[in-house]
């Protein structure tokens, strides 16, 4: 296992690297708020400028119902005509969905499979999202990036993570959602039923969020020991317990956040259904729970 303070010593004497230069590659500024959302901006049907986060747990594009009603020119039949969305130099097509919220700051959200055919890259040393039409070599064969295998579930990609509490570990499905701001969240009747010490756990906060159509979901939010993803290991993360309400209602999965997956650069290689990480100049921030 690659323990942290090995991980950030790698990062201290070996600089960041973006491999937008590839004539065939698409570079797009990428920005992060202090809420942890992404977001590029893009242009919908060739008339709206949109400041769009980039949700890994959805799919094609959804915006707010403020940003329809108030914000846009084009007139937009929502859920069956498809639309031309330009991020960067690339225009892609997708159908329009609502939701009464999304990440903050922004006016809408779009998903990976936009992307489906490609590989998305998100450099946060160097504030990029780059799409390519295959991962570099020079990535593949570099021993700082894990390669983590994921899996499609009802058109969302799920990674195995492990959660550790004492003597106590189990490892599971993730959704990896860069659109869910925060650390990681656990699912309570997937614990019970793993007979995972929950109780052990101390508890930090409990609050009432929002899910996208604005539905209540209370959480706990607790300490976890250790959190470990693709042999990453990060130490004293303050986790949510979903008690309720979950935001995939069919499926008892965990989730993880954007506080965690920004603390690595990462390429999406949707197509060979794998993801390559490293650690970046984030790894060691501060949580926002323990602020």
């Amino acid at each position: 296992m690659k323990k942290v303070i090995l991980r950030i010593i790698i990062g201290l004497f070996f600089a960041p690297i973006s491999f937008a230069q590839n004539p065939e590659s698409d570079s797009i500024p990428l920005h992060i708020n202090t809420h942890n959302t992404i977001y590029v901006q893009a242009i919908l049907n060739q008339t709206d400028t949109l400041l769009l986060n980039f949700d890994t747990g959805t799919t094609e594009l959804i915006l707010t119902n403020n940003t329809l009603q108030n914000k846009i020119k084009s007139n937009i039949t929502l859920y069956n005509s498809a639309y031309t969305l330009k991020i960067g130099n690339t225009y892609y097509n997708t159908k329009v969905y609502d939701a009464k919220l999304t990440g903050h700051g922004t006016d809408g959200r779009f998903g990976w499979d936009l992307f489906k055919d490609k590989v998305v890259e998100l450099n946060y040393d160097k504030n990029l999202m780059v799409i390519h039409p295959k991962t570099p070599a020079v990535v593949v064969n570099d021993q700082t990036y894990t390669k983590l295998p994921f899996t499609i579930l009802d058109n969302v990609f799920l990674v195995k993570s492990t959660l550790t509490q004492g003597k106590a570990k189990i490892t599971g499905d993730f959704l990896f959602d860069t659109g869910y701001q925060r650390t990681v969240m656990i699912d309570n009747e997937v614990l019970k039923k793993t007979r995972f010490p929950v109780n052990e756990m101390k508890e930090l906060k409990r609050v009432v969020m929002r899910g996208a159509q604005g539905n209540e979901i209370p959480v706990i939010t607790l300490n976890l020991e250790r959190f470990t993803i693709a042999e990453h290991e990060l130490i004293d993360v303050p986790v949510q317990l979903l008690t309720s309400n979950r935001p995939i209602k069919k499926h008892a999965i965990h989730y993880i956040g954007n506080e965690v997956l920004k603390r690595f650069n990462c390429f999406f290689d949707f197509p060979k259904k794998r993801i390559y990480l490293t650690p970046n100049s984030l790894f060691n921030q501060e949580y926002i729970e323990k602020k």
